[in-house]
Formats: structure tokens, C-alpha cells, sequence
């Protein structure tokens, strides 16, 4: 894959959406935190995870160094005011640790279940950019008014103030054009994942899995960011981990569920799989930070 001109430190997060209790949840933030990642990430779903906001600050009162965020708020979940003011609250309790990761938001299965009209992509797209927009304003020092298509804020001083000046560091990710063209203009880290226009993750999204696709997707990036492109973070999904000495059996297993020919599977950047020596960032990866998930 094609890398930036100027290395950032590459980072490790881990995403967890839920527990069985608080003290569950507190005892893993901690964890988390003393294994050395630097992010905790919650997703933002309509389905059995805890609400995202309040299990980041439940974090958030635990740990001392771990950066807190959302991979990613869906945008048409939240009106850009109330997020605007939940992540300055956020930054501001947690003392300037918050990474907001804003979404145009993808999964059918959560606008069909609570009612919620699933636009065509573009039109979520669109909403998403007004979105970033509002909050960038809101949580800048000047009063914020826009009109747009879908958002119009009058005069509103968003309140409280975030620590991280002048926002704290947006993220945006996604598989397709337009939304990574949205990210390179708009976004301080950008997640690198596949497209998942389909409304579900799997055979559908392989093609935009590979590494051929991923250095296209940086291609977008680059051309939408121009000078930029080396100030913003990559940041890629591992949706995929198994510590295993049979990589490449488990690659003719797992690959076509992914849409993937097994080749394919050992090079997508969004699996890791092998012993834990092979599993090692390549000194030719990308700069940046990988989020996996866990259970």
C-alpha cells in the first residue's frame, strides 16, 4: 500500500461496546488502559450495546491517560447541537481526552427497527458534512449560524468549551468516494475501512477490502486533503483477529465468507491472523492507529 510523506506514531485502540455490569465495564476501561493501548472506542448502534456517551465518560472516570471515542456516532442518531455540546461535556470532564468520530451511519437493520428513514447514501452523506460543520462551529469560540439543507442553527454559542482547541480531533471513516472525499477535507483521522453502502458487513464489501482498494481509497484521500494530507491520521478497522500457525488453511476458510480469494486474505489490512509474530505491524504499514475488536 501507498504511505504519506510523513509518519505519525501508529497507535492501537480497542473497541467494546458493552458489559454485564459497571464494575465490568470500569475493569476493563482499566485494562485496557494499563496493556498500553491508547483508545477505548464505542460504537454507536441501536442493537445490545450500552449508549455511547454515557459508557465513554464511565471510562473516562476510571482511566487517566486513555483516550475516549466514538467509532462512530451516527449522524442521523444525533442532532449536530446535542452532540455538539455531548462532546465538548465529553472533552471537558475527561480533561481533553475525547477522539469524536462522526458517521453518516450504515447498518439498515437500525433505521428499519426504530422507524428511521434509510436515505440513499448520498443524502446521508450530505447530512453528515452539514453536520461536522455545525459542530465544528458550535464548539468554536465565535457564535454559530448555517443554513443548509438539512441543519439551520441561528446565532447558538455552544457551551460548554472543549479543552482540545480548536475541537477535539474528528474523525471520520468510511469505504466509499464520496465520504472519504468528505473526510480528506473535513477530518483529523480518517478510518480506512470497507464499503458498506449494502447496509451489512460481508460478501458484498470484499472487493473494498483488498489492498489494491485500500491504496485507491488513499488516493481519494490525498487529492480531497491536498497539503493537508500529511497532518491527518489513518486509522484501520481489524474486523478480523485469530492468532493461529495455519494461516493459510485459515485463509481459504475465512475468505470467501468476505467475498475474498484466499490470496486476497492474506493482504487485506482489515484482518490479522497467523502466529503472533506474523501479526506484527509491517515496517511498510501505513502510519497511523488500528482499532480491533473485542468481545
Amino acid at each position: 500500500m501507498s504511505a504519506p510523506a510523513r509518519l505519525h506514531p501508529f497507535r492501537f485502540g480497542i473497541q467494546a461496546s458493552s458489559a454485564g455490569s459497571r464494575r465490568e465495564w470500569e475493569d476493563l476501561a482499566r485494562k485496557v488502559e494499563d496493556l498500553g493501548y491508547q483508545t477505548l472506542t464505542v460504537a454507536d448502534h441501536l442493537d445490545d450495546q450500552f449508549a455511547t456517551t454515557p459508557a465513554l465518560m464511565a471510562a473516562a472516570g476510571v482511566t487517566s491517560s486513555l483516550r475516549l471515542g466514538a467509532l462512530v456516532y451516527a449522524n442521523d442518531y444525533h442532532h449536530p447541537v446535542l452532540l455538539a455540546k455531548e462532546a465538548a461535556t465529553l472533552d471537558l470532564l475527561s480533561d481533553g481526552r475525547l477522539e469524536l468520530g462522526m458517521g453518516a451511519g450504515w447498518m439498515r437493520d437500525d433505521y428499519e427497527q426504530a422507524g428511521i428513514p434509510f436515505d440513499r447514501p448520498s443524502v446521508r452523506i450530505a447530512r453528515l458534512g452539514e453536520a461536522i460543520t455545525v459542530v465544528k462551529g458550535l464548539l468554536g469560540d465565535d457564535p454559530c449560524s448555517f443554513t443548509g439543507e438539512h441543519y439551520r442553527i441561528n446565532g447558538m454559542h455552544g457551551t460548554p468549551k472543549p479543552v482540545q482547541r480548536p475541537h477535539p480531533p474528528i474523525l471520520v471513516g468510511g469505504g466509499g468516494h464520496k465520504l472519504l472525499t468528505l473526510a480528506g477535507r473535513e477530518a483529523d483521522i480518517i478510518g480506512l475501512n470497507i464499503d458498506m453502502r449494502a447496509g451489512y458487513i460481508g460478501e458484498p464489501s470484499g472487493p473494498t477490502a483488498t489492498a489494491e482498494s485500500t491504496d485507491e481509497k488513499l488516493g481519494w484521500i490525498r487529492a480531497a486533503a491536498g497539503d493537508r494530507f500529511d497532518d491527518i491520521e489513518l486509522q484501520v478497522r481489524i474486523h478480523f483477529a485469530l492468532v493461529t500457525d495455519d494461516l493459510e488453511g485459515t485463509a481459504e476458510v475465512v475468505s470467501p465468507y468476505f467475498g475474498l480469494t484466499p490470496a486476497q486474505g492474506l493482504e487485506t489490512p482489515h484482518a490479522l491472523a497467523g502466529t503472533v509474530d506474523q501479526s506484527r505491524p509491517a515496517s511498510h504499514a501505513a502510519s497511523g492507529s488500528a482499532s480491533p475488536t473485542s468481545g
